[in-house]
């Protein structure tokens, strides 16, 4: 068999790899040479990673899984969240053995009904999710952790990500107040080797250990950044990039004053960029902005607020230097009005990542989150758990009006899905309380769909007061790329012939 047929074949079964279908047709006359359109089938599998919640023996975690109805799906499947490695005592030596596979910490029943775990203490390990047939399109884990006292103490919370060979994370930091490690989770049985660049403020920040990183197969290393540089650095911009392998990455920022949260991955380097989900209570609020390009980035700089979109006075432009970090502090930007920012190019258009670092509260009763750039809902976007008070979603239409429909879940121990839709102005800013399921017992997710109308991004804010101090998390909302477009393939016998 020649290699144009060998690769018309591998081409097919890589389709039917990652959907589950894809068929040879008979072309309808020949010589036609266009192309069916695309048709878009449900994932038939998907991987999330969660990091290790935390170092504090305090730690409260819970995991929510959630997975929405998705038409078209199999029948069957199934999706677990276990610890990538067990411990066990190897009788020769008497040393811990790492082993993989353990007892699942959340193992769902059904596509539209969350399924809950805990993990209490330091020791929690990372976790290692897969779930395939209907459990796979849109499938999300989140992680929250509530710490009652000492440092990064408040609400913490992660939504688990997929594995991937590069990430962007501006906002973190090696100042003196601040303990930010870089955690890193390998899923698979080969090592991973990863690189971590750091950006700040004078460009590349010098690191002799930063490169050719190990990480082992099915397990976790968190990296403390202060052990790759001596340089104390308030803002830096950290690049995890992937030589072989694969892993999911996530920042945790623990403060000594400020509490602490989980920065995610930025969305990839553009010339605009959203963060969605500001607070109306936030006190203070820092932008932090990378441009990974050749030329420098000119950005204007615009609130997205309910009434519209306005300019921060005394913050109309930004200026990001090529290969440099640039932070500045916004303040009180958002003024009793929950907002979202937006950078736009007031020229030529540069890739620039960034995110904000948010505080609440006042004095020592300060905690702190973050707010990553991040992709727009686009078909379904979801977040999960919520409860009947404390969770607020925030829904943004930088461009043009659009409505959105919100699907509050059944509970995790009971209850009837609700759904309700919204419509959202351009250029603002739409706070809302979601709809809560009714008869509601336990937690339950908020599924995000467009239905019509501009692009749309958001953010759901976790909070909870713990002994006076406001603790709160954000997590954005970008599409779940639950399905995934399939081209009709079409039979071509001339290619034996060659």
């Amino acid at each position: 068999m020649k290699r144009t047929t060998l690769s018309l074949f591998a081409g097919t079964a890589a389709l039917a790899a990652v959907t589950g279908f894809a068929t040879l047709t008979t072309p309808a006359a020949s010589g036609a040479d266009t192309a069916a359109t695309a048709a878009r089938l449900p994932v038939e599998r998907s991987s999330l990673l969660c990091p290790s919640p935390s170092i504090s023996d305090l730690a409260e975690t819970s995991y929510t899984s959630y997975t929405p109805v998705t038409d078209g799906t199999a029948g069957s499947g199934t999706a677990t969240l276990a610890s990538a490695t067990t411990e066990t005592d190897d009788a020769t030596t008497g040393k811990k053995d790492a082993k993989k596979g353990s007892k699942p910490v959340v193992t769902p029943k059904a596509p539209g009904t969350p399924a809950v775990g805990d993990a209490s203490g330091a020791d929690t390990p990372a976790l290692v999710g897969t779930a395939d047939g209907k459990f796979a399109p849109g499938w999300t884990v989140q992680e929250t952790t509530e710490i009652a006292a000492g440092d990064g103490r408040g609400l913490q919370g992660v939504a688990c990500t997929a594995p991937d060979t590069e990430f962007w994370f501006p906002g973190a930091s090696t100042s003196a107040d601040r303990t930010d490690y870089v955690h890193l989770t390998n899923p698979d049985d080969s090592a991973a080797v990863v690189d971590i660049d750091l950006y700040g403020k004078d460009g590349t920040v010098k690191s002799a250990v930063g490169e050719g990183i190990t990480v082992p197969g099915h397990s976790s290393e968190p990296i403390l950044l202060s052990t790759l540089t001596d340089e104390k650095q308030t803002d830096l911009t950290v690049h995890v990039t992937v030589r072989s392998g694969r892993v999911g990455a996530a920042v945790q920022d623990v403060d000594d004053n400020l509490g602490g949260d989980w920065l995610q991955a930025a969305a990839d380097p553009a010339g605009s960029l959203v963060m969605p989900g500001i607070p109306k209570d936030a006190t203070s609020v820092r932008l932090v902005a990378f441009t990974n390009g050749d030329a420098d980035a000119d950005l204007k700089v615009r609130l997205a607020s309910a009434s519209g979109a306005i300019t921060p006075a005394g913050h109309e432009t930004l200026h990001v230097k090529a290969g440099m970090t640039t932070a500045v502090d916004l303040g009180d930007v958002t003024r009793g009005e929950a907002g979202s920012l937006l950078l736009t190019p007031t020229g030529q258009s540069a890739p620039v990542v960034a995110a904000l670092r948010v505080t609440r509260g006042k004095g020592d009763q300060k905690e702190t989150a973050f707010i990553p750039a991040t992709a727009e809902v686009g078909a379904r976007a979801t977040a999960a758990d919520n409860s009947s008070k404390g969770s607020t979603l925030s829904l943004t239409a930088p461009d043009a009006a659009a409505r959105v429909r919100v699907t509050a879940s059944a509970g995790s121990g009971g209850g009837t899905a609700v759904s309700k839709t919204y419509s959202v102005r351009a250029g603002t800013t739409q706070d809302v309380a979601p709809p809560v399921p009714s008869g509601l017992k336990g937690t339950y997710a908020l599924t995000v769909e467009t239905v019509s109308g501009g692009k749309v991004y958001a953010a759901r804010t976790l909070a909870a007061t713990e002994g006076g101090v406001p603790g709160f998390t954000i997590q954005t909302l970008p599409d779940d790329r639950g399905t995934v477009a399939v081209p009709e393939a079409d039979e071509d016998l001339s290619v034996l012939q060659k």
